[in-house]
């Protein structure tokens, strides 16, 4: 069995920087990157807030990351009350598995990277012990510090901490486009089948539609709320082929926002650093990666640095759930909307 400073779980934005970053320290790291063959279902958007992050490694994007079209304007739709406005985005449309193989790919050699699943954490002493597995069978590794960066369903938030955080299921689809389309990219609120909200957009020669829904009877809304769109400008929904889900957390007190205890660290969505209004993560990500990286490189306690760097994230998150019900609530974003505050005129 091999033994390790460091464990991380999950070689999404948040484990693959920390990895990336921690490396420097010398200490020897697992990384267990999970990903399946498709990547996480989401829109594949990279938020100005993850392109500052990134702007300050001094990284830049590779062009095959990115796919057609550029898209600067979201249409969001208010389904029953057929409201449609344009909003200004400077959002970068890109193959979202491709940019978590890129940021995987700049981990240092000196880190071991397996292809596998995490399948149990155990307390060994002052040290943890992970199994995980791949096609090539089970092994297992010891370990000192242990790095949960595995998203909402995170083993090692499930395994040390409180899970009493509340959760969607996002459900997408992925359909063939055919003949000559508009492409668009959209926000869709219909609280007859979700309280959250739904995307839309097209991906090189792919349409995608997807939405975060409430765990009971997600599937059934989900259909429903394809349905509901079919007679909308745009939504031509043919034969899916591909479907993909997971869980997504909402976090809505402070208490939801746990970055770990002792030699178990928290990072990106496992521990809840996830925007409660638009859901967008991979820049939170990619910022408590990097604490935690500084807290490994930095002298003294590292949860205590770690946990005192993540205080303004946490609190920016935090913050953002005083934005919600003006996206949510549905007469607060009919005043908004109708508004037209901030919207753009698009022309034809």
């Amino acid at each position: 069995m091999k033994t390790y400073d460091i464990a991380v779980i999950g070689a999404g934005p948040a484990g693959a920087t920390f990895a990336r970053l921690a490396a420097e320290s010398g200490r020897k790291i697992l990384v267990i990157d999970g990903s399946d063959k498709y990547g996480k279902p989401c829109g594949g958007l990279l938020a100005p807030d993850a392109q500052k992050v990134l702007a300050g490694f001094d990284l830049t994007l590779p062009r095959d990351i990115l796919a057609d079209p550029q898209i600067f304007a979201v249409r969001t739709i208010d389904l029953p009350k057929k409201i449609v406005k344009y909003y200004s985005r400077m959002y970068l449309n890109m193959d979202r598995k491709r940019f978590d193989e890129w940021l995987v790919s700049l981990i240092p050699d000196n880190a071991d990277t397996v292809k596998a699943h995490c399948r149990s954490i155990a307390k060994n002493g002052r040290g943890y012990t992970v199994t995980y597995k791949n096609d090539s069978g089970e092994y297992s590794a010891r370990c000192r510090y242990l790095v949960g960066a595995d998203g909402a369903n995170s083993i090692v938030r499930r395994t040390f901490f409180d899970t009493d955080i509340m959760y969607y299921v996002a459900i997408q689809q992925w359909f063939e486009c055919s003949g000559q389309v508009d492409p668009f990219y959209s926000c869709i609120f219909d609280p007859e089948t979700s309280e959250s909200c739904s995307w839309s957009i097209h991906k090189d020669k792919y349409f995608i539609f997807g939405g975060s829904f409430a765990p009971e009877k997600c599937r059934e809304m989900f259909e429903r709320q394809k349905q509901r769109l079919s007679c909308m400008d745009g939504f031509c929904f043919g034969e899916p082929i591909r479907t993909e889900a997971c869980k997504v957390y909402r976090p809505r007190k402070m208490s939801d926002f746990c970055t770990g205890e002792g030699n178990v660290f928290l990072i990106g969505e496992a521990a809840g650093f996830i925007s409660p209004s638009s859901f967008e993560g991979i820049s939170s990500a990619m910022k408590s990666g990097t604490m935690l990286a500084e807290a490994f490189l930095g002298g003294g306690n590292i949860y205590e640095n770690y946990n005192r760097k993540a205080l303004a994230l946490k609190l920016k998150m935090y913050a953002k759930c005083y934005k919600r019900p003006f996206m949510y609530e549905p007469v607060l974003r009919e005043l908004v909307m109708r508004s037209g505050v901030t919207a753009i005129d698009v022309k034809a």
